[in-house]
């Protein structure tokens, strides 16, 4: 099973469209895909139609005493699976804090679920805690939305020193424009601004469209509503340009 989590510190940049998106899209081409909504807003959850509450809560789950293929629950689409938020996830850092090697932990969650998915995408909060640094131990690859802006810039240059101070080896990361206007003077500059971070952006740019907005409106990912729109096609391209760059193993991997 091949783990990606969509993650960024800043919030508001995407990153829940593009893990329902993109999971969408791998079930859609035969691929048995889960979704773990781990931000207790459960934005995933409610796209897919899934009451965001987990029974035992993230405490339980910290401990490893839930039995994760009894939370697991069906979307309307074949071959993709969800494990749903829940509001007590706002506590999963101390939870965690509790518990031994609480970095290895969310590896050690999944580890039962390998044999029943092929690839799991991990729906991360925007913040840097304990969660999200088991969320990097766990993961193969993170997905990082960017907006074209300064502070976003900003937050990933954060992001890169963190892992890099977190001993982490082999780890995937991804950047990626998000939510690009076109309209706007800075975000026509998108190759001046990638420029400036020292890792490679993915090739594939979302546009900015109210249509994404839509996707909370209708509860359902792009392209079942909208599969022609830019967006959409803007995310089908991003899927496979992902499937290219872990096929061959190229990329920006983290060193330490």
């Amino acid at each position: 099973m091949r783990i990606l989590a969509t993650y960024n510190i800043k919030g508001g940049v995407g990153k829940t469209a593009t893990a329902v998106n993109l999971a969408y899209l791998a079930a859609r081409n035969g691929t048995r895909t889960l979704v773990w909504d781990l931000d207790p807003q459960g934005a995933a959850s409610f796209y897919f139609r899934v009451k965001a509450r987990v029974k035992g809560g993230g405490r339980k789950l910290a401990k490893g005493d839930l039995n994760l293929d009894g939370r697991i629950k069906a979307t309307d689409f074949e071959r993709l699976d969800l494990l749903p938020a829940d509001f007590s996830y706002r506590h999963l850092d101390l939870d965690l804090g509790k518990t031994k090697n609480p970095g290895k932990r969310i590896a050690r969650i999944l580890k039962p679920l390998m044999k029943d998915y092929e690839l799991l995408l991990i729906d991360c909060a925007p913040s840097i805690s304990l969660v999200s640094e088991s969320v990097f131990r766990a993961a193969d690859v993170l997905l990082v939305p960017t907006v074209p802006t300064p502070l976003s810039l900003r937050t990933l240059l954060q992001l890169l020193k963190t892992l890099k101070k977190s001993g982490r080896k082999g780890l995937g990361v991804f950047p990626f424009f998000c939510m690009v206007d076109r309209r706007r003077s800075l975000h026509r500059g998108t190759a001046d601004l990638a420029e400036q971070i020292p890792v490679p952006f993915l090739g594939t740019e979302i546009p900015y469209s109210s249509l994404v907005e839509q996707m909370g409106v209708r509860r359902a990912p792009l392209h079942t509503f909208a599969r022609r729109s830019k967006p959409a096609l803007a995310y089908e391209a991003l899927w496979y340009e992902i499937g290219d760059w872990m096929e061959d193993g190229s990329g920006y991997f983290v060193r330490t």
